[in-house]
């Protein structure tokens, strides 16, 4: 006897089944994500030594929105570059084929 989770599991794979990434999308997909990891790593840099800099001068006003900075940059890593795989029909808004993201 199947449980509910596999009865569920079969129905989503025949209303939207997975798709299958070539070698090529798999690549491009990489690609992006080394561009994006590291603009993100690029302004993380940047946005400390803001902090650094605020610091050594006194400046303890600037820090706090920096820190925000700092904290919405890391945040980004959570969220990554879907509008761009979108953009190439690598990914797209249909429940089963979100495994385009996690494929490398």
């Amino acid at each position: 006897m199947k449980t509910a989770y596999e009865l569920a599991m079969e129905r989503l794979s025949k209303s939207s089944p997975t798709t299958k990434l070539t070698e090529q999308q798999k690549k491009e997909i990489a690609e992006l994500e080394s561009i994006y990891k590291a603009k993100v790593a690029d302004r993380e840099i940047f946005v400390k030594g803001e902090i650094a800099k605020a610091v050594d001068k006194g400046h303890v006003g600037a820090i706090e929105p920096l820190e925000k900075q700092l904290t919405r940059a890391a945040s980004k890593k959570q969220f990554p570059i879907s509008g761009q795989l979108s953009r190439r029909g690598l990914l797209t808004n249909e429940p089963g084929e979100r495994e385009a993201s996690c494929a490398s």
